[in-house]
């Protein structure tokens, strides 16, 4: 066998710039005095913008790298259009994140040249993934995204909570990348191979003395993902997690870092499991009712005049999202056409992402974290308090949030379309539930302010990441078929 490897370097632009930007900017760090050292965030943003750029190149062409010269179909990196809706996904969600945390790390007086390093760092990883049709690759690709996440959420030194929040983060994902490597081995032993469609034909007629072993891989495996995919019953590092994160990283985790974890439980179950489906269909089936149900009943029962009450609901509510986005995953174990049963978790999972890094950047945005404190938020600034309202109506699934509502049909329909009518009808429910905390906040946002408010501040650049999460999730409704049609391309 050849060791000769072909390299398109087009195919690999993106997450390539992503990582050489995060160098730069870490060197460049060691000569700008401080009062300059927040021309870094705009430096961040310019890299994420042309690591994004290099991607058009790629629309409608589909390129391999990483290929065994006698093996040409069998590819450890491949550009298709999964790849390209999933890091689209990832770089905008990244470029918001960082004109989020333009203004947090000035203000807060975290050390630039290390968050900066370390955002750019994770989002090559996460850019990397969707890409991987090995093992070996999607394993680097994801560790490259996590690790650089725990530093990013314990990176307000002296600050107990998020130390305590880096600290269970950081153990939840090693336990996860643990089972996960267990489970990998099994599927080695089995198959004889860490290529996905190797791996798939090697499963589909595997002896029947490694029948179990490969059945123990696959369960492991998946175990491993739903650590990473924040799916019950491993749901538990969520909320203190995003408590004790910046802002801005918590909303980074929500949606770049969600996916990650599902991109990954695509990938295994479609192009490795295909075999097993009997196996994993059932379980994530189970674990979507579990992890939707758990996300909103704990949502309900957030105080407003909590502390943390509105990173919490989201927290919460973000596993909740969860549970939806594992419905066209399980739905494709059933499915005659698994990839376009797929393309629904891709297109909800665009809508989620504009539409909570939006809310997370008006939370950022009035600087509080407590929903009692955004009480009157319309009488002081209305258009961010109508922003908010609309991104809440979105991620309930009511109109005007059209792509919510477009969302969640096409979720349920992957469900229905399965036979899959007990998921559908849990799903429903679960949606009416969402209703109740959703509308709570909203409610919030336009009542008489409170004798005692603070009053918001509303700094320019965190006014301006709100506006483009508004901007996209109104076009967006304006359109929603583009989103489920650009999702529906993306076929393994």
């Amino acid at each position: 066998m050849s060791l000769v490897q072909s390299v398109d370097w087009v195919a690999i632009a993106a997450p390539v710039i992503a990582a050489l930007a995060g160098l730069a900017l870490l060197v460049a760090d060691l000569f700008l005095p401080p009062e300059r050292k927040h021309l870094l965030g705009w430096g961040a943003i310019a890299g994420l913008t042309a690591a994004a750029l290099s991607l058009l190149p790629l629309v409608g062409d589909h390129r391999a790298t990483f290929c065994l010269t006698d093996t040409p179909d069998v590819c450890s990196y491949r550009a298709d259009g999964f790849t390209l809706v999933v890091q689209l996904l990832v770089f905008g969600g990244a470029v918001l994140t960082a004109l989020l945390s333009v203004h947090d790390v000035k203000e807060t007086g975290l050390p630039a040249g290390e968050f900066w390093f370390l955002l750019l760092s994770s989002v090559a990883g996460a850019a990397l993934l969707p890409a991987a049709r090995d093992f070996a690759t999607l394993i680097i690709a994801l560790e490259t995204a996590s690790l650089p996440a725990f530093a990013l959420v314990g990176l307000r030194r002296g600050d107990r909570l998020s130390a305590e929040a880096a600290l269970k983060f950081f153990l939840s994902s090693v336990v996860a990348t643990a089972v996960m490597l267990l489970g990998v081995s099994f599927v080695y032993a089995a198959s004889g191979s860490l290529h996905f469609d190797v791996i798939a034909d090697g499963l589909a007629k595997t002896d029947p003395r490694l029948e179990t072993l490969a059945t123990v891989g696959v369960a492991l495996t998946l175990v491993g993902f739903a650590f990473k995919t924040a799916a019950v019953p491993f749901h538990f590092w969520v909320p203190d997690t995003y408590v004790g994160a910046p802002v801005p990283i918590a909303a980074f985790l929500s949606a770049v870092g969600k996916a990650v974890g599902f991109t990954g439980l695509i990938l295994v179950t479609l192009l490795a499991f295909p075999a097993y489906h009997d196996v994993w269909g059932p379980v994530v089936a189970v674990l979507a009712a579990l992890t939707m149900t758990a996300g909103n009943v704990a949502a309900v029962r957030q105080r407003a005049d909590a502390p943390h009450s509105a990173v919490r609901l989201l927290a919460w509510s973000s596993v909740a999202q969860a549970g939806y986005l594992l419905v066209p995953i399980a739905a494709a174990g059933w499915s005659d056409d698994p990839s376009r049963a797929v393309g629904s978790t891709l297109a909800y999972a665009l809508m989620y992402a504009v539409v909570n890094l939006g809310a997370f950047a008006v939370v950022a945005a009035t600087g509080s974290r407590r929903i009692a404190d955004q009480r009157g938020l319309y009488a002081a600034h209305p258009l961010t308090a109508l922003a908010l309202a609309f991104f809440l109506v979105n991620l309930a699934g009511l109109p005007p949030g059209v792509i919510g509502l477009f969302g969640k049909v096409a979720v349920l329909g992957t469900a229905v379309d399965a036979g899959l009518g007990w998921l559908a009808v849990v799903m429903a429910l679960n949606v009416v539930v969402g209703l109740y905390y959703y509308l709570r906040w909203t409610a919030q946002l336009f009542r008489e302010p409170a004798k005692d408010a603070a009053k918001v501040r509303m700094p320019r650049v965190l006014g301006a990441a709100t506006a483009v999460a508004a901007v996209v999730a109104l076009a967006l409704s304006g359109a929603p078929q583009l989103i489920l049609k650009f999702a529906d391309q993306a076929l393994l």
